[in-house]
């Protein structure tokens, strides 16, 4: 279970065919590099569209936007999603804060 946030990471991945056991894994070993390594990282998702196997959207809890921050700009960061972003067609990430919850 993540904890509770109000400062989330968020990706949309659209896989390239044939990729998708690969680009589950890098994402893995990326996120379990940012756990063993940012404190402020309070836990992440990753789910894949039923309908669509090639498309996933992950979401990461932050314990504050400086935290997410220093993910992102930490030695490490952009080749680690480089990683997973050559498997995919297309791709867009960003960074969010909560505003609503029911």
């Amino acid at each position: 279970m993540l904890r509770e946030s109000e400062t989330w990471s968020s990706g949309n991945w659209h896989v390239k065919a044939g990729q998708g056991e690969e680009f589950v894994g890098r994402w893995q070993k990326f996120l379990t590099w940012t756990k063993e390594n940012h404190d402020g990282f309070l836990g992440a998702r990753l789910i894949r569209n039923l309908g669509s196997p090639q498309s996933f959207v992950s979401f990461a809890a932050w314990e504050s936007r400086e935290s997410l921050r220093a993910w992102q700009s930490s030695p490490g960061f952009t080749e680690r999603l480089d990683a997973c972003r050559a498997l995919c067609e297309d791709m867009q990430t960003g960074g969010y804060e909560l505003a609503c919850a029911v």
